[in-house]
């Protein structure tokens, strides 16, 4: 990041805080300036069930960006198989739909504890709210296009059933949505977020889409890899799998008006680096080519 007098700094963490106030019903997630009480979240979609039928000093950013680029999670190996089997999901039951989310949560939890524990980082749990309806978070009001919402500043999960996915449940789907935010908790607590933030408080436009990419992106890859650990197995099949990829493929950018979470082809190829390699050093958006990011 550009260093900058501080006069300057002060005067752009302000107008950030006017434009996310002004802006915050729009998909594109802006960053709040880190004294304020509420910050970014960052949403996910849930994928449609198949049919039926400038230079840095060596202090302060560096450190930021170095969690982000070269975080200890990326070197802690294949992402722990926790057995995870979180049952079925009947169509039309939104008591079924809790305990399987729960059951999923309790995965994601086991998991990547395992993998804080081997990088020898704390780490601490999620919550998670389970909704019916859009809700304004601590972080602010619900983005548009998204099933599923995670905010850093009371570390919860949202994730909304609407009554087409209860009526019309895919298991696989949304496994794979509450796993994308789980991403974004472990971004939180890793400390990667602690160089987004930093860095998107300073940005212009497209440089604050780009990071908003290399956050998404990831999250959607650490969602990838936790689901490879249950390849093979009833909730995880080889054709469903291949349908969601295909799915965000075609799909994955149209609930987003701006480029903020990579175009389908791109979310596609994340997923597929995450699921077949199965490990959070694979995940490593910071440090890829931009064109890889877009």
């Amino acid at each position: 990041m550009n260093s900058a007098p501080k006069s300057k700094l002060v005067a752009l963490a302000a107008a950030m805080v006017a434009l996310t106030l002004a802006a915050a019903g729009l998909v594109l997630v802006l960053a709040d300036v880190a004294t304020t009480s509420t910050e970014p979240q960052n949403g996910a979609q849930q994928a449609a069930p198949p049919a039926k039928g400038a230079s840095e000093s060596k202090k302060g950013p560096m450190i930021g960006r170095a969690l982000a680029t070269a975080n200890p999670l990326y070197r802690t190996g294949r992402l722990a198989d926790v057995n995870c089997a979180p049952g079925d999901l009947p169509a039309g039951s939104m008591t079924a739909y809790r305990r399987f989310l729960t059951r999923v949560t309790n995965c994601l939890n086991k998991a990547w504890g395992a993998q804080f524990r081997k990088a020898r980082l704390p780490f601490t749990k999620p919550r998670l709210r389970i909704i019916t309806a859009k809700v304004r978070t601590p972080c602010g009001m619900w983005n548009t296009g998204a099933d599923g919402v995670y905010c850093s500043t009371d570390r919860t999960m949202y994730l909304m059933i609407s009554r087409d996915q209860l009526r019309n449940p895919f298991p696989l789907g949304i496994t794979r949505l509450i796993a994308h935010e789980y991403g974004h908790h472990v971004q939180q607590v890793s400390g990667i977020w602690n160089y987004y933030w930093t860095a998107r408080n300073v940005a212009g436009k497209a440089k604050r889409l780009q990071l908003s990419r290399n956050s998404e992106l990831q999250a959607e890859c650490f969602s990838s890899a936790f689901m490879s650990t249950m390849k093979g197995t009833e909730l995880v099949t080889d054709a469903d799998w291949a349908y969601t990829v295909d799915w965000f493929r075609k799909n994955g950018a149209k609930g987003w008006p701006q480029n903020d979470h990579g175009k389908g082809p791109t979310q596609a190829a994340w997923m597929t680096r995450g699921f077949n390699r199965g490990t959070p050093g694979a995940c490593n958006t910071w440090s890829a080519a931009a064109r890889n990011t877009l």
